[in-house]
């Protein structure tokens, strides 16, 4: 059930549905979203380097 939510907030689909009318609840939930996926781009990198030494 987590990872179904956790799939569903960093689906590219959802980033360009019906806009929130609070424009800063936007723009929070966007940056949030950056910062998971560069979180998650960094822990691939941590992990494919410390396979290769």
């Amino acid at each position: 059930m987590f990872l179904k939510r956790v799939l569903y907030y960093l689906d590219p689909r959802t980033l360009f549905r019906k806009p929130d009318p609070n424009m800063s609840l936007r723009f929070m939930h966007g940056i949030n979203r950056i910062s998971v996926f560069v979180f998650l781009f960094c822990i691939v990198v941590m992990v494919v380097r410390a396979c290769y030494r």
